[in-house]
């Protein structure tokens, strides 16, 4: 018999292997690692913040930015546009942000490397689901794709990476 041809009789090649889904629970972990790295962002820019509105705001005392003024408002803003910029360019530059790591978690597209509009929307779509109590998130439970809502806004899917 030729080595080069298979047997008729032997089992077929198994199908390539996908990368397994990103479970929710891998998610979660994930969010909780780059709450880190977020929160000593918000803290530098609450400092500067705050030195801003103390010295460049010529206060005679030293007090804290008061809860619903302009400057507690653009605070805010800052650091939901920081925590935008942490992920988009994490995943734009490796499809992985520093929580994702651990996890062998990565993000891909369809198409291959996910734009900037689609980063900006998925990050967008997820403060959403976060801020609803973190329903897009638990929505990949029930997808028949594994998949949360700013997966399917933005055309991405987060994909676990094997071991190397």
């Amino acid at each position: 018999m030729d080595p080069a041809r298979p047997s008729p009789t032997a089992a077929p090649a198994p199908a390539p292997t996908t990368r397994p889904r990103a479970l929710v629970g891998w998610r979660m972990l994930a969010l909780f690692y780059d709450f880190w790295p977020v929160a000593a962002l918000w803290m530098l820019l609450g400092l500067l913040f705050n030195l801003g509105y103390t010295y460049l705001g010529h206060h005679a005392q030293r007090e804290n930015i008061p809860p619903g003024s302009l400057p507690s408002v653009l605070l805010f803003l800052s650091c939901m546009l920081v925590t935008g910029l942490y992920a988009t360019l994490s995943w734009r530059r490796g499809g992985q942000t520093l929580g994702m790591r651990p996890w062998r978690l990565k993000l891909v597209a369809a198409s291959g490397n996910p734009g900037w509009t689609a980063l900006w929307l998925r990050y967008a779509v997820g403060l959403l689901s976060l801020l609803a109590g973190g329903l897009g998130f638990w929505w990949a439970w029930l997808d028949r794709d594994g998949r949360a809502w700013h997966d399917r806004a933005s055309g991405t899917r987060l994909v676990r990476v094997p071991k190397a």
